[in-house]
Parts: C-alpha cells; sequence; structure tokens
C-alpha cells in the first residue's frame, strides 16, 4: 500500500522481544508470531520497515536490552520516527520506564509508538487505560518471578537439577529429566584435577599441568558436541581448545556436584527489575545430597577442601611465611600479601593489603612490617601462656567473657549501620520521588533528570 502524498512518511522500526518465562505461553507470544503481526500491520497501513529489532530471551523489565538499546540510538539519529510492538508488554514491563518512553522520550522526538494488538497509537492519542495496563504488565513480571522461584525450589528440594550444559563430567540422564549422569568420554578429566590437588598440587600448578598436556576444556567440549560458542572457538587457533583457566579449576575442586550433591540458590537476583545476580549467605543454600552419582569420593573432596583451605604460597627461595594464608586487613577483609622492601640498607618483609595491591582501589595502602607482627605475636603467646600456667580457669572465663562482649558489640553495630541505610533509604526515595515530579513539571531539564537518576 503507498502512502498519499499528503501524509507523514513512517520509518518504522518493528520490536520483537521475547523471555525465557514467556515462552511457557506458546507460539501466541513467539518471535515468529510477533514477526507475522507486526509485518501484516506494516504492510496493510503504509509502514515503512526500516528494521527489525528483536530481543529473544530479554526480560521487559531490564530496558539494557541490546536490540532495545540499538533501536533507541537508530531514534536519536534520526533514522526511526515510528515504533511498532504486537503489544505494550513486548516493549516493557515496568511502568515508571514505560511511562517515561510514552509521556517524554516519544512526544519529545516525535516518534510514532504503536501497541497493534491493543488498539493503542500515540498519533490517535493513547487510551486513559494505559497506565494501568503498564502496571498490570509490570505486575505479571513480579508474580511470574515469584512462581518462577517456587517451582525452581520446589525442583531443588526434590533433587533435581537446571542446567544448559552438564557439569564437566556428566551429561543429561537420557530417561530420568532434571537429572545428571556419568560421561564416561570426560569424567577421567575430572579425576585427573583431584588426584592432581588430592596429591598436594595448587589450582595453579593443576592448570599448568592441563594446559601442558593439552587436555580440552568444558567449553571446548561443548563446541565439538553441541556447536555452541562458536563466536569463541569457530576461528580460534588450536591452543585455545586447552585455555584452562585457575579460576575454572578452582571451581571444579569446590563444586559438590562431583560427590553427588546438588547445592542450588547460592545466588540469586537483586529483584525481578533488577537481573545482576548476588552471591547469598551458606546458610540459605539449598544442599540435596546423593541425588546422583558421584566421581569422586566424599574422603578425597573433604581432603582437597582442607589442603586448599590450609594452602600456603612457597616463596621463590623454597620457605613458606609462617603467616601465610592468616593475616587479614583490618579495614575490608581481605588477605595480606606478602612482599619485601629491598630499597633500603636493610631490606625488611612486609605483609600489606591484597585489595589495593590488584588495583581495584577498594581499601588503601597500608601495611604491618614482618618483624613488627612476629614480635607482637610472639610477645601475645607468651602472655597468654604464662596466664594459662598460673589459672587455666580464669584464663578461660575470661576468654569467655571477652567473646561474649566482642559478639554483642558487633550486633550494636550491625543495627546502627542498618538503622543508617534504611534512613538514608528513604531519604534518597523521597530525593528521586521529588526530582521526578520537577521533571514531569518540566522544572527540570532531561539531562539533569538522567544524571541525577544514575547518581542517586
Amino acid at each position: 500500500m503507498k502512502q498519499p502524498n499528503n501524509t507523514k512518511i513512517y520509518h518504522t522500526a518493528l520490536y520483537m522481544r521475547l523471555s525465557r518465562d514467556d515462552e511457557n505461553y506458546g507460539d501466541s507470544v513467539s518471535i515468529e508470531t510477533q514477526r507475522t503481526i507486526l509485518q501484516k500491520f506494516a504492510h496493510e497501513n503504509g509502514l515503512h520497515v526500516f528494521a527489525e529489532y528483536v530481543d529473544d530471551g530479554w526480560s521487559g523489565t531490564n530496558f539494557e536490552r541490546p536490540s532495545f538499546q540499538r533501536m533507541m540510538d537508530d531514534v536519536e539519529a534520526g533514522k526511526v520516527n515510528c515504533i511498532v510492538t504486537k503489544d505494550l508488554s513486548r516493549f516493557g514491563r515496568e511502568h515508571v520506564m514505560m511511562d517515561y518512553y510514552l509521556e517524554f522520550v516519544f512526544p519529545e522526538k516525535q516518534i510514532r509508538y504503536i501497541a497493534v494488538a491493543e488498539n493503542e497509537d500515540t498519533e490517535k492519542g493513547l487510551s486513559d487505560f494505559v497506565p494501568f495496563k503498564n502496571l498490570f504488565n509490570e505486575w505479571f513480571a513480579k508474580d511470574t518471578s515469584r512462581k518462577v522461584k517456587a517451582a525452581l525450589h520446589a525442583k531443588f528440594a526434590a533433587g533435581q537439577r537446571t542446567f544448559t550444559y552438564a557439569p564437566l563430567g556428566y551429561k543429561r540422564h537420557p530417561e530420568i529429566k532434571n537429572t545428571l549422569t556419568i560421561d564416561e568420554e570426560t569424567k577421567w578429566i575430572i579425576e585427573k584435577i583431584f588426584d592432581l590437588a588430592y596429591h598436594g598440587a595448587g589450582a595453579a600448578k593443576i592448570t599448568r599441568i592441563l594446559i601442558r598436556d593439552k587436555v580440552p576444556t568444558p567449553g571446548w567440549l561443548n563446541y565439538k558436541r553441541y556447536g555452541t560458542f562458536a563466536h569463541i572457538y569457530a576461528d580460534a587457533p588450536q591452543e585455545k581448545a586447552y585455555a584452562w583457566t585457575v579460576a575454572a579449576v578452582k571451581g571444579i575442586l569446590k563444586d559438590e556436584t562431583y560427590i553427588g550433591n546438588s547445592v542450588h540458590n547460592k545466588q540469586t537476583n537483586i529483584s525481578y527489575k533488577n537481573k545482576k545476580k548476588v552471591r547469598k549467605p551458606e546458610e540459605e543454600w539449598i544442599r540435596v545430597e546423593n541425588t546422583h552419582e558421584a566421581i569422586i569420593s566424599k574422603e578425597v573432596f573433604e581432603q582437597v577442601q582442607q589442603q586448599i583451605s590450609s594452602r600456603r604460597r612457597t616463596q621463590k627461595n623454597g620457605t613458606t611465611q609462617i603467616f601465610a594464608g592468616l593475616v587479614k586487613c583490618a579495614d575490608c577483609g581481605w588477605s595480606m600479601a606478602y612482599g619485601m622492601n629491598k630499597q633500603n640498607k636493610k631490606p625488611y618483609g612486609y605483609y600489606h593489603c591484597s585489595n589495593n595491591g590488584q588495583g581495584t582501589g577498594h581499601c588503601s595502602m597500608h601495611y604491618v612490617r614482618y618483624d613488627v607482627l612476629y614480635t607482637y605475636v610472639l610477645s601475645r603467646i607468651q602472655y597468654w601462656t604464662a596466664q594459662a600456667q598460673m589459672d587455666e580457669q580464669v584464663l578461660l572465663t575470661q576468654l569467655l567473657q571477652a567473646g561474649d562482649k566482642e559478639r554483642s558489640n558487633a550486633v550494636k553495630k550491625q543495627t546502627t549501620e542498618l538503622k543508617k541505610a534504611e534512613k538514608r533509604k528513604a531519604e534518597v526515595d523521597r530525593l528521586f520521588a521529588k526530582m521526578y515530579e520537577d521533571w514531569s513539571a518540566e522544572r527540570i531539564t532531561e539531562y539533569n533528570f538522567n544524571m541525577l537518576s544514575q547518581k542517586y
């Protein structure tokens, strides 16, 4: 259909989105169904399709989707002046951001927006029900998130696993859904790693041995079997297949999967809106034992864990510092790294905060000399030894009382910090609400609003 000469030409973006949760609702919301609806609508209404933008597997509460951002970049560049989606929820499921785009961005940039299935069109004027539809869409996302978590917890409690790829050494059970079975072709790699660790090798040494012996990595094996990660391995040199990392080896050595256990709920999203992952305390983990056949015995696994926790790095001269692995930073809690100051006439050893030394800037550069620490620790050992010899029972009572006082002080400090944080949160919420009102009333510019939003 051709546009009449006196009508505006719309360079149209057809936007499609599908989250993993949406897949449960079948073909009605599939990308192909959305594409068919949008293409038919554009053809029947004489809209010139500039491009299609597809975000497959992205939540509507996240507006940092790659194709969505690419589309908005084209809007900023003046390439697109019309956006069409199947319905409002395909554009987004967060009512504040939806209002922001519909009420501010699109009118300011003269962008026409159409939600086909709901017959909403900014050119004709949005209906009064749009804010309520956006609220419902957000509630739907929240409710879906809650139901998904409940379903996952039920699966975890039943000993089932959810995984895209089975851990190295295992494969999907051919008959029992959500269950692992040993992969005879790759379990030798796991046995080799744990055998090296059991006989004293650290993660760094094991990594060097795996690279030297050209042992294939889990990513390479998945690529050869299923064709996944082709963007990493397709044109990569042969050495990429054996590019083991210390982090990967450590992850395997600490994984209870290899003794037949399934550990879940180790991390979670900040909220149904913010998909950033945060690690949960160990007491909240869901641990189910004997869910599948073990590759490594519990005795070997526990011995390896003890060696990892007590491992001390050997110096170049073959010696090991007596405080290695024991000295922690009082400010941030990170381990203190050992170094030598050779610039003085009399060189000396010292411990410094590794959180600063790694360039993170999360802690200041402070240190304690090895000889000072040694002298202090020795004097305290001598003092407590003398106290124990004089009256062991009195010493025990003093230590218990000191521990109770320390715990009480820690609780008080945490309570105080929590109250401060809650007060600050309430203050920021109030400021953000006031700022949003100022923006809505055009008392501040969009640039200032975005800048302050990111800051708060």
